[in-house]
């Protein structure tokens, strides 16, 4: 069939806040031209992130009525831990309010000065933890990842000649962890394939250094590993997450995303001393072992969660309807990153206003105009999230239409893509941006802007 079904009913429903033309250009002049400070009901379609922002099921809600809340051994937190054990493979499993949680007990315990994190390519927070620990968080993306038009499969990669080369110039001493980000975010959403990982897994194992995932969206990163690579097409998703599992030391998650929750995260570790250390950590700034700073009903939304995500028939819904966004803006002309990935589309910001030069901030000029011409709130991924600060500038200046599991409808993306080609042919006129107020880290959460 053509037409695109979810997969589920509408159970309730939350009313849209309509707003006029000139009521959102007062918003985003009191909110310094960042979409982060918004007010979220002053948005129509919320396409800011997809962590934490889904709907959750009828079964999730019923283990939310189940949860219990035991300070310590909460028989909530042993179901979480054996559904995460039976996907994962994995012993060590904590709990943690979020995947930034998870991410900075890591870094606590493996960086530190002098150290060297190769990834594929970090996101916001994974690269914030790193180098607040004092360490060095390179991206190794293959080529093909730095061309949007490039329809390569698996464009989240990592190059893995390259790796070889990093660990040759610091040292193997000094690369305390290479992560591998699945599918990898700030490179469009682009999954990473088994092969890939295997080779990493190959030069991790050569140097004796732990392979680390950054496993947000592994469901989403298998079915393109099933729908897209040779000798894959026949297995279930389950057994493709177990084999990339498999071939990791360990993992961060955001449940925000794969877990389909609104709160929540996970550490997996395999090296018992690391966990030890790792649970002291977790013990002293989260909570205790057995819930980690979530209430246990928590915990029992999170582990309905983890087995929902790995439902076929959800997962070819997903990248499907993501597709159809992406699809629907090429034959309009315009450009995105190619091929759309699995939970977000991104627009290609410097060639959908090419007038506005690097330094003026064109991804931000293009989400102020989103909001601006239809109540639309997406995310820049360039310049803003990842400059200043002494990095260099990113290689693309993309704009992330980051889609909720399961909240908006096809007409909702129809509206999506009205309002975005509406924007395109009228992209001459956009302006850019000068950073008039900022943090020193994660500058893009909180930073003020003024129109040029």
């Amino acid at each position: 069939m053509k037409t695109i079904i979810e997969p589920f009913r509408i159970k309730s429903v939350e009313p849209l806040r309509m707003t006029t033309r000139d009521e959102r250009e007062d918003k985003l002049r009191a909110a310094g031209f960042n979409v982060f400070h918004l007010h979220s009901a002053d948005v129509l379609i919320d396409l800011l992130t997809d962590s934490g922002t889904g709907a959750m099921s009828s079964e999730q809600w019923a283990g939310i009525m189940r949860g219990d809340e035991s300070y310590a051994g909460s028989p909530s937190y042993y179901r979480f831990r054996d559904r995460l054990r039976e996907i994962t493979g994995f012993e060590g499993i904590l709990p943690t309010h979020q995947g930034r949680a998870s991410e900075r007990i890591l870094f606590e315990l493996l960086g530190g000065p002098g150290k060297v994190v190769p990834n594929n390519a970090h996101f916001d927070t994974t690269r914030a933890n790193v180098e607040h620990s004092g360490a060095r968080a390179i991206d190794l993306m293959i080529p093909e990842a730095r061309e949007p038009r490039n329809r390569h499969p698996f464009k989240g990669n990592m190059d893995v000649a390259a790796l070889e080369r990093l660990i040759a110039e610091f040292g193997s001493d000094a690369v305390p962890a290479v992560m591998c980000t699945v599918t990898n975010n700030s490179g469009g959403g682009q999954p990473v394939s088994l092969e890939n990982l295997r080779a990493i897994r190959a030069v991790c194992d050569r140097h004796g250094i732990p392979l680390f995932l950054d496993a947000c969206r592994f469901a989403e990163n298998a079915w393109f590993i099933k729908q897209r690579e040779p000798g894959q097409g026949d297995r279930p998703v389950r057994a493709i997450v177990r084999d990339m599992f498999d071939l990791a030391d360990g993992a961060t998650i955001s449940a925000k995303k794969d877990g389909m929750v609104n709160i929540g995260g996970v550490l997996l570790l395999r090296d018992p001393e690391l966990l030890h250390r790792a649970s002291d950590v977790l013990i002293l700034t989260e909570g205790y072992v057995t819930y980690g700073g979530l209430a246990g009903r928590d915990l029992e939304a999170m582990a309905q969660g983890f087995e929902e995500v790995l439902h076929e028939d959800y997962l070819e819904y997903r990248v499907r309807s993501t597709q159809y966004l992406g699809d629907k803006l090429v034959a309009q002309g315009v450009p995105i990153l190619e091929p759309p990935g699995g939970h977000a589309v991104y627009l290609d910001a410097k060639a959908f206003c090419p007038h506005i030069p690097v330094g003026e901030f064109p991804g931000q000029a293009l989400t102020v105009a989103l909001y601006r011409e239809a109540g639309i709130r997406a995310c820049e991924i360039g310049s803003v999230m990842f400059g200043g600060g002494g990095h260099e500038p990113p290689p693309m200046e993309l704009v992330r239409l980051a889609i909720p599991r399961r909240v908006y409808t096809q007409s909702h993306i129809d509206y999506v893509i009205e309002a975005i080609v509406a924007v395109h042919r009228r992209a001459s006129e956009l302006r850019g941006l000068r950073i008039v107020e900022a943090p020193q880290v994660l500058r893009h959460f909180t930073a003020r802007f003024e129109e040029m």
